[in-house]
């Protein structure tokens, strides 16, 4: 019989017990159905049931165990290890951040290695995401101890190096730091590092964004750093995470001869501004906030054109990325390749807090709603 559940897995999505079932069906919460001797229950019933309780299930319930030490979201503001992410920005290197996240421990002129260039024969089309994705493959391939999970700050270390050093060079690198070599291969313009610092360092983490849920759990299977790293990249790569930088780098090309005219043209489509709004932040967001006020410095901003004709929504990290792009000359998905380069440093700080977990933790259940044997 489609669209029925068992007693356990309308329990499951409950999260309850199976009597607590069957006490919502003697209060008539719930309608139950024998079949083959066995109690069965309407999955649209139980779906509507949970949203009414806010029921939150198995894959929730597993979620909710997650300890983390590394990120914390609370009023609209970001933290890492207890420290607030924009003065961190304003005055650390992204080197010694990524050390602390890993680590806990404070130190300062923390070193990433040279890094070697992985060549690569990909086709024209290839994107920065898409050599970042490669690199990161090929660096798994070249380091023979990847296995060992406790060697895996040292990994990350020359993993984003690495990546680094594969992205096209289009300028002089102007120094030894990530954001000199990073700002090389990104921008002919004159060098702005401590801004792509601040920037490495506001997108380092972000608690257990959707990319982070996905390298936890390769971690869980104590997969190697760089697995864990592809798994995130996974995700990033999604429509609704690491792309929508793109897709508001393109919505401020064509604003910025007729902003007011693109934003018409969007509402008269149905579509949403790109780049407004956050799944987590009420009313603002704090990464957005620094680097567009950084930005400002720098001249005249067509993020702020945009930002006067809404009403309604904020400004989000996605919209100040697509921005940066803009003002130096990047090419248009260098917020996805600076977005990934910087969160290499979250989900390797993630995984080392689930390699001391049980493994394989996110074993969930799935509500099979097919025919019945």
């Amino acid at each position: 019989m489609e669209s029925m559940l068992t007693t356990n897995q309308a329990a499951r999505r409950l999260g309850v017990k199976p009597a607590t079932v069957y006490a919502y069906v003697s209060r008539g919460l719930l309608t139950s159905e024998k079949v083959n001797r066995s109690s069965m229950f309407d999955v649209a019933e139980v779906e509507a049931l949970a949203q009414r309780t806010g029921a939150r299930g198995a894959v929730a319930a597993v979620t909710d165990r997650i300890r983390t030490r590394i990120s914390l979201l609370e009023n609209d503001r970001l933290y890492y290890r207890g420290r607030p992410v924009p003065e961190m920005a304003a005055t650390k290197r992204f080197e010694d951040v990524a050390h602390w996240l890993w680590t806990g421990i404070d130190s300062v002129n923390i070193q990433f290695p040279e890094g070697q260039e992985i060549w690569m024969a990909l086709p024209d089309s290839a994107t920065l995401t898409d050599r970042v994705r490669v690199a990161i493959a090929l660096a798994s391939v070249g380091d023979p101890l990847r296995y060992d999970l406790d060697r895996a700050v040292t990994s990350a270390k020359s993993l984003i190096a690495d990546v680094v050093e594969s992205l096209p060079l289009v300028g002089r690198p102007a120094g030894t730091d990530i954001a000199e070599r990073l700002w090389a291969r990104l921008s002919p313009e004159p060098a702005q590092t401590d801004l792509l610092n601040a920037t490495l360092i506001l997108l380092a983490d972000h608690d257990l964004a959707i990319s982070t849920m996905a390298a936890r759990v390769a971690a869980s299977a104590h997969a190697h750093p760089y697995a864990v790293v592809s798994a995130g990249m996974g995700a990033m790569e999604g429509q609704k995470h690491g792309t929508a930088t793109t897709i508001a780098h393109r919505f401020l090309m064509q604003a910025e001869s007729d902003p007011m005219g693109t934003v018409a043209e969007h509402l008269r489509s149905g579509l949403p501004i790109p780049g407004f709004g956050h799944r987590v932040y009420q009313q603002r967001d704090p990464r957005a906030d620094y680097l567009l006020a950084e930005l400002r410095r720098h001249g005249d901003l067509v993020a702020d054109k945009v930002i006067a004709t809404q009403t309604q929504g904020f400004p989000n990290v996605d919209l100040a990325l697509a921005q940066f792009a803009l003002m130096f000359k990047m090419p248009p998905d260098a917020g996805e390749a600076i977005f990934a380069i910087a969160r290499i440093v979250g989900w390797i700080a993630h995984a080392m807090e689930e390699y001391k977990e049980p493994g394989l933790r996110f074993r969930a259940m799935g509500v099979y709603t097919g025919d019945r044997p």
